[in-house]
């Protein structure tokens, strides 16, 4: 069996254990892999064939840890209005404590309000943009 065949091989194992795992990076792997496979069709010794392998799986997997790092997570679940309708309502507010939390009635119940870390507590409009336990997170309209 050729070099080229048994990169083939490997590849689209790595591929087909990716499908059963869900681990993407078995597929940045098999990309090294193919390189591999055409550095021997291109008539490299085992020993290049091997560096290539390793050189373009690792770096495959390292830009694609970096791409993922660098994009924003995914937003929290307590914030989706499809999820929490109370996301998106708007509260008046007319005086913070001095804990920085508000008591608001809303939905015929009394609440505790906070808001984002940072924010000054000034009466007025909010929106809600959280549920945090049982109090409601808010931002300035």
């Amino acid at each position: 069996m050729s070099d080229s065949t048994l990169w083939w091989l490997l590849a689209g194992t790595a591929v087909a254990i990716e499908l059963f795992t869900g681990t993407f990076y078995l597929l940045m792997l098999a990309v090294g892999m193919t390189a591999a496979a055409l550095a021997a069709h291109a008539g490299a010794g085992t020993t290049l064939q091997l560096i290539v392998a390793a050189l373009v799986g690792s770096a495959s997997v390292v830009g694609w840890y970096l791409i993922k790092k660098r994009r924003a997570g995914d937003p929290s679940v307590r914030s989706l209005r499809s999820v929490n309708l109370d996301v998106g309502e708007v509260l008046q507010i007319d005086e913070w404590h001095s804990d920085g939390t508000a008591s608001v009635k809303y939905r015929g119940a009394q609440w505790t309000v906070i808001q984002r870390p940072g924010n000054a507590p000034t009466p007025g409009s909010y929106r809600v943009a959280e549920l945090v336990g049982n109090r409601l997170l808010v931002d300035k309209v």
